[in-house]
């Protein structure tokens, strides 16, 4: 996949080398070209001197064949900006915004733009968004046997009862994560679109789990 960052400080030089490492092409926009010294001399992405949400610098960084951006900028503004460009006008899937002010994220996620807080962001929370397969190991008993994850579902299970994701999958919801905020589930509990579920689960059925929330909710499921 090609993945677009806007901004080259802490957050976004270690976004794209860790990105690079798993095998995606990565292009960095930054206004500041020294900032780009924070990549390294290994860093084989491109690197594209502007505005982060000037369409044009956009699109020299390859927005337009892009599967994910990340803004992470030192400002909100910019970076909400940057990703209503990328979604809006570039239709790109997967997109996430860093922002500092945590009393802004209810409103960002009403756009539909995933935000990561300042305050409990981390280079895997941000990759979760921008890649968002599978489960993401939290925990797990000394034994291996049982574990906490967060698992990405199927947009299709928004609308839908957790008892309704439990059923298909075998699994137990532990808590959602809603727009910053940890809640536990209750029975008339619905997925809402940004919701951030963690179950509990066999490690065995792993797999399964994972392939039933990817799967979406069959006929009769609600």
């Amino acid at each position: 996949m090609h993945i677009v960052i806007m901004g080259c400080g802490r957050v976004g030089s270690a976004l794209a080398r860790a990105l690079e490492k798993q095998g995606h092409s990565v292009a960095v926009v930054d206004q500041d070209p020294t900032a780009f010294r924070r990549l390294g001399s290994g860093f084989n992405g491109r690197r594209v001197t502007g505005v982060g949400f000037d369409q044009d610098t956009l699109r020299e960084a390859g927005i337009e064949e892009a599967g994910a951006f990340a803004a992470v900028s030192s400002g909100d503004n910019s970076n909400i900006i940057a990703a209503r460009v990328a979604r809006e006008n570039f239709g790109v899937e997967h997109v996430a915004a860093r922002i500092y002010d945590p009393r802004r994220a209810e409103v960002y996620q009403r756009l539909g733009i995933p935000t990561v807080a300042t305050v409990r962001w981390t280079a895997d929370q941000m990759l979760r968004r921008l890649l968002p397969s599978g489960a993401e190991p939290l925990w797990q008993d000394p034994s291996g046997s049982v574990q906490m994850a967060e698992v990405a579902y199927a947009p299709s299970w928004v609308g839908h009862k957790l008892s309704a994701l439990e059923e298909a999958s075998g699994s137990r919801v532990a808590f959602v994560t809603r727009l910053g905020e940890g809640m536990l589930p209750t029975p008339q509990m619905v997925v809402q679109e940004g919701d951030l579920v963690h179950v509990t689960l066999r490690r065995a059925d792993q797999a399964a789990v994972e392939a039933a929330f990817a799967k979406g909710p069959q006929e009769g499921e609600h």
